[in-house]
Order: C-alpha cells, then sequence, then structure tokens
C-alpha cells in the first residue's frame, strides 16, 4: 500500500495517553518532527488548519489527521494507538484510538486523494483495527499493515487471525 511504504517501525507509537485531541496531535506532530526533522509548530499548523475545517475522525475508532505541506518533498505516515480512546469529534460518536498521520508534499496533491481512499478501505475492515487494536510492539503493526493478505478480497475468518498474521 503506497501510504505505508512512509511508515516504518519508529513511526509507530503504542498506548500514548493523552487528555484530548490537542494534547493527541501535539505529541503526534513533537514525535513526527524529532523523527523527521521538521519543525513541531510547521506540523501541529498543519494537523490543526486541516482540523478546523471538520474531524478527520471517520469513525469505528479511527481518525486520519493530515495536512498538505509545501515543506516535505515525499509523504510521511505515522500509526498512534491512544490509550485510553479520547473524544476526536466522531461522525459515529464513538473515541478514538486508532490515528493515522499523514503529511502529504503540496506538490503532489493528485496522489493524495487515492492515497486516502486506500487507507479508508483498510481501517473499514474489522479485522484489521482489532489487529491494531491487539497488537503488542510495532512489528506486528507493520506486519498487519504490510502484509498480502488483507486484500479486500481475503481477510482471515476469525480474530486470532490476526495474532497469527501479526507473529509472523
Amino acid at each position: 500500500m503506497m501510504i505505508f511504504r512512509n511508515l516504518s517501525e519508529d513511526s509507530i507509537t503504542l498506548d500514548l495517553a493523552t487528555k484530548g485531541k490537542h494534547s493527541a496531535l501535539s505529541k503526534i506532530a513533537a514525535t513526527i518532527a524529532g523523527r523527521t526533522g521538521l519543525d513541531d509548530r510547521v506540523v501541529l499548523r498543519g494537523l490543526w488548519r486541516r482540523e478546523g475545517l471538520g474531524s478527520t475522525a471517520i469513525g469505528r475508532g479511527v481518525a486520519v489527521p493530515h495536512a498538505l505541506l509545501r515543506s516535505i518533498s515525499s509523504p510521511v505516515a505515522s500509526f498512534t494507538r491512544l490509550a485510553p480512546p479520547i473524544d476526536f469529534k466522531s461522525p459515529d460518536l464513538e473515541p478514538v484510538d486508532l490515528v493515522f498521520t499523514l503529511l502529504w508534499p503540496g506538490s503532489e496533491v493528485r496522489s493524495f486523494l487515492p492515497a486516502l481512499s486506500q487507507l479508508f478501505r483498510l481501517v473499514r475492515a474489522p479485522l484489521i483495527r482489532e489487529g491494531l487494536r491487539l497488537a503488542r510492539s510495532p512489528e506486528e503493526v507493520m506486519a498487519i499493515l504490510q502484509s498480502e493478505a488483507w486484500s479486500t478480497s481475503d481477510i482471515p475468518p476469525r480474530a486470532d487471525a490476526v495474532r497469527k498474521l501479526a507473529v509472523r
């Protein structure tokens, strides 16, 4: 998947404790900035600018905060699992615990929507969300997200399949 080529184990944070949406986005922005050398204020400002247009929570405990930035030349992705879940003003009113953050080059807007669409299709699968909630390490998260088994026609039939896939 195009998005996960830009995701690595060091861009995965599990069980991040926050006090709410602003706290979560601030911590995520700081983590991304530390890993990429970007200014955390620029990252946070971009995320908040988009969040100001409407919540990036998509339902089922998932949010995809994102920003188009002119200061980057390639996409940046991170995954954060929050503990406990927080109110993100989701359309289904469910608290969010799975956060995929995307920073996309402003010069590559045409490739952004297809990438976002791929991510949305992926997280629609209940077993993927459950696997991400059960993952014990960044390695397990990467195994779940990068597995060929997650094509829409080949989703494992039981929740324990997620655990088996993640520990391969």
